[in-house]
């Protein structure tokens, strides 16, 4: 059993520290460089995007990462430091050096991550005197929340603590993501740290499983992003036996539930979102198909524009499940719109109208398909499509 740590962070595990500057990336006084440090080597796994077009950190942390190893990330928000070549990849590795030289580690266990304006070159001369500030210690994990943000309204944070053979540990994590959000992967970024002693193989297979059936299921508007990022990071200090395959179902259980809030928390603060729109499928043939149907659906701007304007447009839904490419029979497919039976079995189900309209206007709206051909089942989390979105994208450069 885990129990949510009170105003948690991703300094809430043992051993961790962060910390955040103003460095005038793309604003003056706005937080926008952050850092967490392990105070000891501690092992790491990783994902990345699958977009051809990766950013110069992606490509430094991703070769990093195959190492096991790190002591810290640095991270920046306001410019993406993608589509900027060799001198991206030098200034990304700058980064990491001047962390290193601030810890007393190698540069190879220091990884990195952008977020922001793609094309632009970060300002290395700010980003260095900003670095020479920086002393991380554990109360600063809410600022670091803060400094990765872009067009995020919020922080996205959380902390866990759960025992596994008598022996307390914590997992805490921030991310950002708001727009620019389709699986492969659902997430912008994503830092997760735990005190817990895991096995490093486990580690990587645990995290690569969280990830999928959550951070993957989430979409805002379709695109993926060249900097897409999650890192878990584990020193070991709780001093649990260590876990692997045959011990470590509850710290998995754990990583899922921190991951799921984390999904939902972006598709939440999707860009001009007014509405978290929960998509469930169940009853598909297989799991792939069930994903597959899930992700289609909380992706279609019909949909999204259907939900922002609380229309009960059953319709639109059943559709964008059969071009989903599932398996699917219209005669077999039931559905409710936030708990109302709209469709059974292929066919329309009498329901009030002007009832659902208004549970359609609640801050969470939940779809459930049962294409009644199988055991598979899945969850995707997207939002509705507002004016504002546009108006966002608009302008995001200036």
């Amino acid at each position: 059993m885990v129990n949510a740590v009170e105003n948690g962070s991703i300094t809430s595990p043992r051993g961790f520290a962060a910390d955040a500057v103003a460095a005038a990336i793309k604003y003056e006084g706005r937080l926008d460089l952050g850092l967490i440090v392990s105070e000891q080597p501690a092992l790491v796994a990783g994902m990345f995007t699958r977009n051809a077009v990766r950013s110069a950190p992606v490509m430094l942390s991703s070769r990093r990462v195959a190492r096991g190893q790190a002591r810290a990330v640095i991270v920046n928000s306001g410019c993406a430091n993608a589509c900027t070549g060799e001198r991206g990849l030098r200034d990304a590795e700058e980064m990491t050096a001047l962390v290193a030289a601030r810890l007393g580690a190698t540069p190879e266990e220091v990884l990195v991550a952008s977020t922001g304006v793609i094309g632009t070159f970060v300002p290395l001369d700010r980003v260095a005197r900003a670095i020479a500030t920086m002393r991380p210690d554990r109360t600063k994990g809410h600022e670091f929340a803060q400094a990765i943000m872009t067009t995020d309204t919020t922080r996205k944070e959380i902390a866990l603590a759960g025992k596994v053979n008598n022996t307390s540990f914590t997992i805490g994590a921030a991310a950002k993501g708001s727009g620019m959000i389709h699986p492969n992967m659902g997430t912008m970024l994503s830092f997760i740290t735990t005190d817990a002693a895991i096995e490093p193989s486990f580690l990587s297979q645990a995290l690569s499983r969280c990830v999928d059936r959550t951070l993957n299921m989430v979409t805002v508007d379709g695109d993926t992003s060249p900097s897409d990022t999650v890192l878990l990071l584990a020193n070991g200090l709780a001093g649990n036996p260590v876990l692997d395959q045959s011990n470590g179902a509850e710290f998995e259980a754990a990583l899922s539930q921190v991951c799921t809030y984390l999904a939902r928390a972006i598709a939440a603060d999707g860009e001009g979102a007014t509405r978290l729109l929960q998509v469930t499928v169940t009853g598909a043939r297989s799991m792939d198909d069930a994903r597959c149907a899930a992700r289609t659906i909380a992706s279609s701007a019909l949909v999204k524009a259907a939900i922002n304007g609380a229309d009960p447009n059953w319709g639109r839904v059943v559709c964008a499940a059969g071009r989903s490419g599932a398996v699917m029979d219209p005669d077999t497919v039931s559905m409710t719109l936030c708990g109302t039976p709209v469709m059974s079995r292929g066919m329309l189900v009498a329901f009030d109208d002007q009832a659902l309209r208004a549970s359609l206007q609640l801050d969470t709206v939940e779809v459930n398909v049962d294409l009644a051909l199988g055991t598979g089942c899945a969850t995707a989390w997207g939002c509705d499509l507002s004016h504002d979105y546009v108006t966002i994208n608009a302008s995001y450069t200036t």
